[in-house]
């Protein structure tokens, strides 16, 4: 077996008089695809920089072996000093690694980036972009990446993928990305308070191996209060007695208790909760045949949808295919150049954008929640004390009266949903809402939108994010086309290869993320027309028309009942539970009638009907 490419030993690190994490080893074999994981704040880049040689621990062992090339990226890319970004592409290699230099102009093609572009004015993507290549261009032994796929759109992260695995050297990366992380993984760094866990296993296995080493520990932490219990109990009552002889099984009891102190119990976590408000009109977005152009670039032709109340609506697509220019002409931000656009009636929006443009770096995290002063937060209706409620959100005390500038990304994106999610809402509009987020906070985020009860608009690159939380997508294809397909990402690839199939061979126009008819010619149904209702669906569809008729049936003869005038003087009880039954079922019809109205909209959708 060869050696390890890189070894650390026995590393701690302390901040501020507390140890950011102790007693860390581990090894760095030519092939492995690790997965450094744990929550925000944990250490996890500061771990990644340290493996890097970017920065020493305070006790412990980084060895590399002589000649391996590590190459890092950084989470937050620098371009000071940089002309071109070919220069700074070119500047990661060393003297005697001239050679590789011809290998910058192939790998800015492949991320799509002029060699001659200015670095410090390019977006995030474009930057994360030419940071990738840099990081590559040497073609190192150990490739360390922070956060890889922030701000890259899907067809750059499944780029990534492939180099990643085609790679001949080590990978580490830190990724909050759960499809990112299933395509590239065979190991598993967990760094959680402090302690290192190590698996050699797939990210897909994480969640069922953490938990059990969680129940693990919980069992010894168990054991471990039953036996400082047992030996309080005897110091108590038995060491007066014996003073001289148990001066050992006392100082034993001080050791227990004192690491038991030591443990550190399962961090909280984030506490989310939307309120929807009053309910929307049933229709909340409906738009017929929109186009919009900037110059001589289609952003979006004849595109038509009609958005439902309750419907979480994924809009999906490479960078400056026209994703946020397509949300603003939705919510009635810009006007289309042709078509119409209707917006809903009673809605109450709430806006998550890209750019936390409604955080202001000046501001302390109390005035961003308290924006009307005092130290009270209206959360869905109810005061809560604004320490609290940034409780909720993982933030100490200390930080109330921080700036907003001094927060990272992940704390940043955390305030923002603080702040968005204290008002009722009933159209929640989130832009790129998962950058920086850790694991645990996104699976709180999408429960938290699973429960939700109002309309969703959500662009996000996150795949795995998306399935979970979407019940359609609409996907920018690039040159003004856009086609809206039921279900979330893997729903998308699935029936995109159906509609590849069937369609004619000479129809060769290809988008960025795959092939559609030129134009937006062919039916316009948002989804393929040998697509499928599901079978809840179908079952509901066929079950409603019995159900609605006996509900008529039932509200005819309680009408009928009720209109015996001495019905209320003989059995008022009898009187009243026929009127709130009376109330119950018009009720219960209506909601019928709608849901039937959504299947029968459905199936017009697929082809079906």
């Amino acid at each position: 077996m060869a050696p390890p490419l890189i070894n650390i030993n026995d590393i701690h690190l302390t901040f501020g008089g507390n140890d950011l994490f102790s007693d860390v080893s581990f090894a760095i074999g030519e092939r492995d695809r690790l997965c450094l994981v744990g929550r925000n704040g944990g250490g996890k880049s500061t771990l990644l920089k340290i493996i890097a040689g970017e920065i020493e621990a305070d006790g412990g062992e980084r060895f590399v072996q002589p000649g391996c090339k590590v190459a890092y990226l950084n989470q937050e890319p620098k371009f000071d000093g940089y002309d071109t970004v070919e220069d700074f592409v070119l500047s990661a290699l060393d003297e005697h690694e001239e050679e590789y230099s011809y290998r910058s102009d192939m790998l800015l093609a492949s991320v799509d980036i002029d060699p001659k572009a200015d670095p410090k004015q390019l977006s995030g993507g474009e930057g994360r972009r030419a940071a990738i290549a840099r990081a590559l261009i040497a073609d190192p032994q150990v490739l360390l990446l922070d956060e890889p796929t922030n701000h890259l759109d899907l067809p750059t992260i499944e780029w990534l993928e492939g180099e990643i695995k085609n790679f001949r050297g080590a990978v580490v990366v830190i990724s909050h990305d759960r499809a990112f992380l299933n395509a590239v993984s065979n190991g598993i760094l967990w760094l959680d308070r402090g302690v290192m866990h190590q698996g050699s296993l797939n990210f897909a296995k994480f969640e069922e191996w953490s938990e059990e080493i969680y129940r693990k520990e919980s069992e010894e932490r168990a054991k471990l209060d039953k036996l400082i219990a047992k030996e309080t109990v005897w110091s108590v009552q038995g060491i007066s007695a014996r003073r001289k002889r148990n001066q050992g099984r006392l100082r034993r009891l001080y050791d227990m208790r004192e690491q038991r102190s030591k443990q550190v119990d399962r961090i909280g976590n984030v506490s989310l909760a939307a309120d929807a408000g009053s309910a929307s009109g049933k229709v909340v977005i409906e738009a017929t045949d929109i186009s919009k152009s900037f110059g001589d670039r289609q952003i979006i032709a004849d595109f038509s949808t009609r958005i439902l109340r309750g419907d979480k609506v994924g809009i999906i697509g490479p960078n400056g295919a026209g994703k946020t220019t397509l949300l603003k002409l939705l919510t009635g931000q810009i006007e289309p150049d042709s078509g119409t656009i209707k917006i809903g009636t009673n809605l109450n929006a709430s806006y998550f954008d890209q750019k936390r443009v409604a955080l202001d770096d000046e501001k302390t995290l109390w005035d961003t929640l308290c924006d009307v002063g005092g130290d009270q937060v209206m959360v869905r209706g109810n005061p809560r004390h604004v320490v609290s409620y940034l409780r909720d959100f993982l933030f100490d005390e200390k930080q109330a009266r921080s700036p907003v500038g001094a927060l990272s990304g992940g704390e940043r994106n955390r305030l923002l949903l603080a702040k968005q999610l204290a008002k009722p809402t009933n159209l929640l509009i989130m832009d790129e809402p998962t950058n920086d987020l850790d694991m645990d906070t996104l699976d709180l985020l999408q429960e938290m939108l699973d429960d939700y009860e109002g309309t969703l608009l959500l662009v996000s690159h996150d795949r795995d994010f998306l399935d979970r939380v979407v019940t359609s997508s609409i996907v920018m294809e690039g040159d003004g086309v856009a086609v809206e397909y039921a279900g979330g990402y893997s729903d998308y690839i699935a029936q995109r290869k159906l509609s590849r199939a069937e369609a004619p061979k000479d129809d060769k126009t290809l988008g960025k993320l795959g092939k559609k008819p030129s134009g937006n010619s062919g039916p316009k149904s948002k989804a393929p027309a040998k697509a499928k209702m599901s079978y809840k669906d179908q079952r509901e569809y066929d079950n409603l028309p019995g159900d609605m008729a006996k509900l008529e049936k039932e509200i005819k003869t309680l009408e009928a009942a009720l209109s015996d005038s001495e019905l209320f003087s003989k059995e008022p009880d009898n009187f009243q539970k026929k009127v709130d039954r009376l109330d119950a079922a018009r009720s219960e019809l209506a909601a019928s009638e709608e849901r039937w109205l959504e299947l029968e909209m459905l199936r017009e959708e697929l082809g079906l009907a």
